[in-house]
């Protein structure tokens, strides 16, 4: 029987009174009785933006390319004809180390991959999920929104601004009064920037979907574009942190399924969940990358915060 929150707190607290690290233990249980009941490799990929959200934080708690070595780490010596099963907790990060991540795990796994969000896995997080053959998530399970983003700017909305102000000064020469500062800080080159950031966001997740969960379907090509147009289309999404519900992945076409529909899923995957979030939650760790053998990937920030 799957642990609560309180339960999985309560273990750690217990086993810590015999033992130096109870997080790396008790976690390490859970996932692995996970893998044991399906056979299959567990690899887990969590971030602490959620519990460290301060600037002093930086770029640690977001998808990079230090998270390469991770995955190398958590992958090396794994039998990768069993298969993955992928959990994710991500905020996103470089749209780059994204892509770079996609490649690697489907380099290793090939189209065997599960994807599993227990909470939350937005932004490139969500790219990543796209990866996987089918998402497990729950009723409290979300994805995100794929747009891309330069520092707090939506790339579409800088295009589409600049567009509604050259369409209202071609209808009204005196509203270049009013849209002059804001024009003047948009820098040379930035606008055609933006447009690769989108194009290049959108080639991502729709070949993610087209080598994996649509990759034998004879309209791969188009059903791919109907998903990353719904999850980029800032117009119906409105924030790029709106959080889009199960519900929501299935009616688009995405192949999801249930934690409820199994017993045994909806019993260990909380567990897992919970001892990730708690270990996050309470030690210096910023991003947990790890799998089913104890391998152990961790960032961390040290007392002072630096």
């Amino acid at each position: 029987m799957g642990k609560n929150w309180n339960e999985v707190f309560g273990e750690i607290e217990e086993e810590g009174r015999n033992q130096k690290n109870p997080y790396d233990s008790v976690r390490n249980r859970y996932i692995e009785l996970l893998s044991q009941h399906t056979g299959r490799n567990v690899v887990c990929y969590y971030s602490g933006w959620l519990e460290k959200s301060g600037p002093q934080f930086g770029n640690a708690v977001s998808i990079n390319d230090e998270d390469k070595n991770g995955f190398m780490a958590s992958f090396h010596g794994l039998q990768t004809e069993r298969g993955l099963d992928l959990f994710l907790h991500s905020p996103g990060g470089s749209v780059a180390a994204t892509e770079s991540i996609i490649h690697y795990i489907r380099s290793k796994f090939g189209k065997d991959i599960r994807v599993f969000v227990p909470q939350l896995s937005m932004s490139g997080g969500t790219m990543i999920a796209f990866a996987g053959n089918e998402i497990w998530m729950g009723r409290h399970s979300n994805l995100g929104p794929i747009d891309p983003q330069f520092g707090p700017q939506p790339a579409t909305l800088v295009i589409q601004e600049f567009e509604r102000a050259q369409k209202e000064v071609l209808a009204d020469p005196n509203k270049i009064h009013v849209w002059r500062p804001i024009l003047e800080q948009i820098p040379p080159t930035y606008l055609s920037a933006c447009q690769y950031a989108i194009d290049w966001s959108r080639d991502i997740g729709e070949r993610a979907l087209q080598d994996g969960m649509f990759s034998d379907r004879e309209d791969k090509i188009e059903k791919s574009r109907e998903v990353v147009d719904f999850f980029s289309n800032v117009d119906a999404q409105k924030h790029h942190s709106r959080h889009i519900h199960r519900e929501e992945c299935e009616n688009i076409g995405l192949t999801i399924r249930h934690f409820e529909e199994d017993q045994a899923m909806q019993d260990m995957v909380p567990s897992v969940h919970h001892a990730l979030m708690i270990t996050l939650m309470n030690t210096p760790a910023l991003k947990i990358i790890c799998n089913q053998n104890g391998i152990l990937h961790q960032i961390g920030v040290s007392p002072s915060g630096h």
